[in-house]
């Protein structure tokens, strides 16, 4: 499966979050999107990359973002991932991988020689219709706002 591209249409998602509330796109309509998939809560680049997005939150809001956060990991593990870090962002449990799939991110991945199936790092933003407008397919993840500030 390809990860959609820019001015692609998102299909739609229902998904609930690290506290169990239910997320669709539907409720971002008329908001700018930030959708970044990370391949698992707690994990040293997942973290990093989080983090940096926490401490650019007041930024990215000025900037007209609204972020959601999303990895297959359970309501449970996101929501110690949330706590641990004090997110002010929601992390979606996308374990049936709705999301992941609609946005194309899973995929064959190589680590330390090893070949694997799972979640490629990206960051979609989405228009006020739910149109691809930008992709981050090469993720900093120590500089990942700026990366979205960026534009």
């Amino acid at each position: 499966m390809k990860p959609l591209k820019v001015g692609d249409k998102v299909s739609s998602f229902t998904v609930n979050d690290h506290l169990g509330n239910s997320h669709s796109l539907e409720d971002y309509s008329g908001s700018k999107l930030v959708v970044f998939f990370y391949p698992k809560a707690n994990t040293p680049g997942c973290t990093a990359e989080a983090c940096d997005l926490r401490d650019h939150y007041k930024e990215l809001q000025e900037a007209g973002y609204v972020l959601l956060g999303v990895s297959a990991d359970t309501e449970k593990k996101q929501k110690s991932f949330v706590d641990k870090f004090d997110f002010p962002f929601p992390l979606l449990a996308d374990t049936e991988k709705d999301v992941i799939e609609a946005f194309g991110v899973w995929g064959p991945k190589k680590f330390m020689g090893k070949e694997y199936d799972g979640i490629h790092r990206m960051t979609f933003i989405l228009d006020e219709n739910g149109i691809v407008e930008r992709v981050i397919d090469k993720v900093k993840t120590k500089e990942h706002a700026a990366q979205i500030l960026a534009e």
